[in-house]
């Protein structure tokens, strides 16, 4: 029964928390890192690091971190019950909204609301950056590592991907 119990779980806190991702999964990085290790303490800081870097580099959808922390937690069978918690009610609600928005996209109350979601996202996303970033800063070393590629992917256009391979490379070599 156990195992039923997780899953149900595992269905329900993702599927409510599919409906408040707004700018995307990714936005809501800092409610999964608080789930999976603060509340429910089904994995550690670190690992929800390394999971999270894997979703990163992975081809595919950023999402894939649901995937993850499902697979984690309770295999397959888990793997399964948060993607398509994740996926199932925001793609629902999404076309409804899609639909419903389709007649109202000249109204201003629609552009005023549609305006206002680009910082919401932003901060969003952002705070998932945090959170990550907080939990991968275990040395000193780890935190210029950090610094250093938040600052080269600010200011530069490099791809992500080259960044993360230098990183795993540097984690490889012991140096974090």
């Amino acid at each position: 029964m156990k195992g039923s119990d997780t899953l149900v779980t595992l269905g329900l806190y993702f599927a409510l928390m599919s409906l408040f991702a707004i700018g995307g999964g990714m936005s809501a990085v800092p409610e999964f890192q608080r789930l999976a290790v603060e509340t429910k303490g089904w994995m550690t800081d670190r690992e929800f690091t390394d999971l999270f870097a894997i979703a990163q580099v992975s081809p595919g959808p950023n999402i894939l971190l649901v995937t993850l922390i499902g697979y984690h937690v309770a295999g397959f069978a888990g793997a399964a019950v948060t993607t398509a918690a994740i996926c199932g009610p925001s793609c629902v609600f999404a076309y409804a909204v899609g639909r419903a928005w389709d007649r109202f996209k000249g109204a201003r109350w629609a552009m005023i609301i549609q305006a206002g979601m680009g910082p919401v996202s932003i901060g969003l996303l952002a705070a998932s950056g945090l959170i990550v970033a907080r939990a991968a800063a275990q040395s000193w070393i780890a935190i210029v590592i950090i610094a250093v590629a938040a600052a080269v992917s600010y200011w530069t256009r490099l791809n992500p991907l080259w960044i993360f391979a230098v990183s795993a490379i540097l984690g490889f070599a012991g140096l974090t």
